[in-house]
């Protein structure tokens, strides 16, 4: 299944803002926007996957070994679990949290993801 609108547009938004923010050196903004990209890819497995894919070329860019190892393992289970609908809603997609903790989503990505639905 595809990204449905609004939330494909609003992900492609925050992919270009991280892919804007590495090319500027600012690694804590791209990762803020990854974290987004993760939240409002998470029910479609392409996107998904393509988020995690993104999240491991930016922490191996970082030369950050346990998000690198982290990145490795969700990009693994993101397509799984997001065909299965078996993913934590809101859950940031960083390996400094637990893959499977749900977490708050923000309102603005919340009322996106109702819309998209």
């Amino acid at each position: 299944m595809t990204v449905a609108e609004p939330a494909r547009s609003e992900l492609r938004l925050a992919l270009d803002a991280a892919r804007s923010a590495r090319r500027d050196g600012d690694i804590e903004s791209a990762w803020h926007h990854l974290e987004r990209a993760h939240i409002l890819s998470q029910p479609w497995a392409l996107a998904h996957v393509r988020v995690h894919a993104v999240m491991l070329s930016t922490a191996v860019e970082g030369r950050d070994v346990r998000e690198t190892f982290g990145q490795v393992v969700r990009l693994v289970v993101a397509g799984p679990g997001s065909l299965s609908g078996r993913f934590p809603e809101g859950n940031s997609g960083r390996s400094r949290v637990s893959m499977f903790a749900p977490m708050p989503i923000p309102s603005d990505l919340q009322r996106i993801l109702s819309d998209s639905r």
